[in-house]
C-alpha cells in the first residue's frame, strides 16, 4: 500500500515538524551555541577597552608637563580659564568623560591644580548635555521642524547649569578646607604596579619620542577610541525598546525618574547615551516633560563612576578627592532641589525653556550664549 503524497502546501509545516523531532532527538553537544561566540567579542572589547583606557591615562599623564606649558603660552591659567576649557572640550567631543579623564590626567602629572581640575570637570559636565540639543536638533530636522526635541535639549542643558553651578561652588570651598580629604578609594593591590611595568612604559618612552603637545593629542585620541569600544559592549538602548518605554512609562513621580536616570547612566557608563534617550522617549510620550528635570539630575551623579574609576587608576589620592568631592556636593545639591523647592524650580527651568524655544530669535540667542560664555571664560 502506498502512502499518500504529501502536498506541496503542506510540505514546509511536515519538514518543520521533521526538523524540531530531530533537534529534540539529538546530543546538546551536537548542536552550536550561537552566543558564546558573542560573548568572546563582547569580552575581547572590554578588555580592549580597558587597555585603551589605561593607556591613554598614562599618555595624557605624561604630556602634563609639555602641555602645561602651552597652557602657558595660550595664557590658559586658573579655575576659571579650565572651566571654560573643559566646557568647549565636551561640546567638541559631545561627551564629558574624556574631558573629566583628561583633567585627572593633567592634575596627576602636575599640569593642573586639584582646584582647576574640580573646575574643568564641571565645565565637561556643562557641555556634556549639549548632545541632547544636538540630538534634539537632527530630530526638527527629520520631523516637520518640531520643536520639541530643541525643547527637550533646553531643559537638559538649563537643568545641568542650575545644578552644577552651585554645587561647584560649594565644592571650591571644600577642596580649600579639606572637608574631603580623609576619603580614599585605592586601587586593588598590584593593579598600580601592574599598569606603570606595561602601560607605564609604553608612554614613557612616548614621551621621549614625541613633543608634549603631540603626547596629549595621541593620548586624547587613545581616551576616545577606548569610550568607542566601551559603546560596542554597551546595550543598544537607541531606539528604546518596548520594554524600556514601559517600564519608563511606570514611573512618573520625581523621585522614580531621578531613580530611573541615575540607573540608566549607571548601566551606559555614559550620560551621554542616557541624557540622548529623553529625546526619542519624550516625542514618544512615555517621559513627560515634567519628567526630563529629575531624570537629568540622577544621570548627572552616576556619570561620575567612570571618572572615579580613572581617578583610583591613576593612583593619585587629590584626584580621588576631586570627584569623590563632586560626586558627593552634586548628590547634595539635588536632593535639597527635590526635598525643598521642586515644584518653583521645575516651573521655572520649564517656563525659561519655553521662552528659549518660543521662536527662532529667542533660541538663536540661546545658543549662542551657551558657546559665547565658555569662549570668553576661557580667556578672560
Amino acid at each position: 500500500m502506498v502512502a499518500p503524497r504529501t502536498s506541496e502546501r503542506a510540505l514546509p509545516g511536515v519538514i518543520e515538524q521533521e526538523l524540531a523531532d530531530e533537534a529534540r532527538a539529538a546530543p546538546l553537544a551536537a548542536w552550536p551555541v550561537p552566543h558564546i561566540g558573542a560573548f568572546v567579542l563582547r569580552a575581547f572589547y572590554v578588555l580592549a577597552a580597558l587597555a585603551l583606557f589605561v593607556l591613554a591615562l598614562k599618555l595624557l599623564t605624561s604630556s602634563a608637563s609639555g602641555l602645561a606649558s602651552v597652557f602657558g603660552r595660550l595664557a590658559v591659567d586658573g579655575p576659571v580659564n579650565l572651566f571654560g576649557f573643559g566646557w568647549l572640550g565636551a561640546y567638541g567631543t559631545l561627551s564629558g568623560s574624556p574631558v573629566a579623564a583628561t583633567a585627572l590626567s593633567l592634575l596627576s602629572g602636575g599640569a593642573v591644580s586639584d582646584l582647576e581640575s574640580f573646575t574643568m570637570i564641571n565645565g565637561s559636565r556643562f557641555g556634556a548635555s549639549f548632545v541632547v540639543l544636538f540630538v534634539g536638533f537632527l530630530y526638527y530636522l527629520r520631523h516637520q521642524r518640531n520643536p520639541d526635541g530643541l525643547y527637550i535639549g533646553v531643559v537638559a542643558l538649563l537643568t545641568t547649569f542650575t545644578i552644577y553651578t552651585p554645587s561647584m561652588l560649594v565644592g571650591l570651598l571644600a577642596l580649600e578646607q579639606g572637608w574631603f580629604d580623609g576619603v580614599s578609594v585605592g586601587a586593588p593591590p598590584g593593579v598600580a604596579s601592574a599598569t606603570d611595568e606595561s602601560f607605564g612604559v609604553v608612554a614613557d618612552r612616548a614621551a621621549d619620542a614625541l613633543p608634549g603637545l603631540v603626547l596629549f593629542a595621541l593620548g586624547l585620541g587613545v581616551l576616545l577610541a577606548s569610550f568607542q569600544l566601551f559603546d560596542r559592549v554597551l546595550p543598544n538602548l537607541d531606539p528604546p525598546s518596548p520594554r524600556l518605554e514601559r517600564v519608563v512609562a511606570f514611573f512618573h513621580r520625581p523621585w522614580a525618574m531621578f531613580a530611573m536616570g541615575g540607573l540608566v547612566t549607571l548601566v551606559t557608563l555614559s550620560v551621554s547615551i542616557s541624557l540622548t534617550l529623553l529625546v526619542p522617549l519624550s516625542l514618544k510620550g512615555v517621559v513627560r516633560r515634567h519628567g526630563i528635570i529629575p531624570y537629568v539630575m540622577g544621570a548627572n551623579i552616576t556619570t561620575f563612576i567612570d571618572t572615579l574609576f580613572a581617578a583610583v587608576l591613576l593612583d593619585t589620592p587629590s584626584a580621588v578627592t576631586v570627584v569623590v568631592t563632586q560626586m558627593a556636593l552634586t548628590t547634595a545639591v539635588s536632593v535639597a532641589v527635590l526635598l525643598l523647592l521642586y515644584r518653583p524650580y521645575q516651573r521655572a527651568l520649564l517656563a525659561l525653556a519655553h521662552r528659549a524655544t518660543a521662536n527662532r530669535r529667542a533660541f538663536v540667542a540661546f545658543l549662542a550664549a551657551i558657546f559665547v560664555v565658555p569662549g570668553v571664560l576661557l580667556v578672560v
